[in-house]
């Protein structure tokens, strides 16, 4: 492997592994719609000139349909995906969240099979049932860890799902519009979606950012701009199964900053729940790269 992409990868799972424990710093002095939306447009602002430049060398031409489309990703991305995921990090530990959001390829992998009528072969079986069962010691139920909650779990659980259908569903007109260009595009149009909405429900938009004017910035254009940057920088510089080792690593090193920043404490349930989702996520790696071989 390049070493080129190696600190590409490094880097993405360095500021994902980052993310929860900022948003939960974050989320802790301000709105939860507000803070997913000024991450996603700031960050999909701060695309828009890689996505320039992706649009004129490979000479992308989008149509009315196109932004339709681009539309509908945003929905699922931002009011949705997203915002299940801040406000679920808001009822959950910092690590527990991490790992929990580390299980949407397996539902990428389901709704492959649903949508894009992909072989659900015994590889990927293993891999689903692997990462359900580190979901259930994730939240062990039965004597639920300080800090977690069940609607914490259920959030996270619904944004790893949905981000999932939106991972299948972009892979249907990304060689047409660009990943970098449809990212962008889906960033900018669900925060606008997601903006509408807060305005008719009263909520927060621009209060308190001065106040939390560093933290915004760190997670808009550090952990959302370039964090997505990098990984992009990693698919071109080798391919899309070799980059996903990004979320591979993410999971093992997220509850790191949580017990270094936020005191969380790892109980022997959630080394157990780690391991059997970086065990899920390595064979569903391991499969995608044989599959694509």
């Amino acid at each position: 492997m390049k070493k080129k992409v190696i600190l590409y990868i490094f880097l993405t799972a360095f500021l994902f592994g980052t993310m929860e424990v900022a948003l939960k710093i974050a989320g802790s002095e301000m709105d939860s719609f507000q803070l997913t939306f000024l991450r996603f447009m700031i960050g999909g602002i701060f695309l828009i000139p890689f996505a320039v430049k992706e649009n004129k060398k490979n000479m992308i031409r989008l149509d009315f349909k196109d932004f339709i489309w681009v539309l509908l990703l945003g929905v699922l991305c931002i009011p949705l995906s997203m915002l299940f995921f801040q406000l679920g990090i808001m009822k959950s530990n910092a690590s527990t969240a991490a790992v929990l959001m580390s299980v949407s390829p397996l539902f990428t992998t389901v709704f492959a099979y649903i949508i894009l009528k992909e072989k659900l072969n015994k590889p990927k079986v293993a891999g689903l049932l692997a990462g359900l069962t580190g979901i259930v010691f994730m939240i062990r139920p039965w004597d639920m860890q300080t800090g977690n909650t069940i609607a914490g779990a259920v959030l996270m659980i619904l944004a790893a799902a949905v981000f999932g259908l939106y991972s299948v569903i972009g892979k249907m007109k990304i060689e047409k519009i660009g990943i970098i260009t449809q990212t962008c595009l889906s960033f900018i149009a669900g925060s606008l979606v997601l903006l509408v909405i807060m305005i008719f429900m009263g909520r927060p938009i621009l209060t308190g950012i001065l106040d939390n004017l560093m933290m915004v910035l760190y997670i808009s254009v550090f952990v959302t701009g370039f964090g997505y940057y990098f990984y992009f920088m990693a698919i071109k510089n080798s391919d899309a199964s070799t980059a996903s080792m990004v979320f591979f690593i993410k999971p093992a090193i997220a509850p790191i900053f949580a017990v270094l920043i936020l005191k969380d404490l790892l109980l022997w349930n959630t080394y157990l729940g780690i391991v059997l989702i970086l065990t899920a996520s390595f064979i569903t790696l391991m499969n995608g790269k044989s599959r694509k071989v």
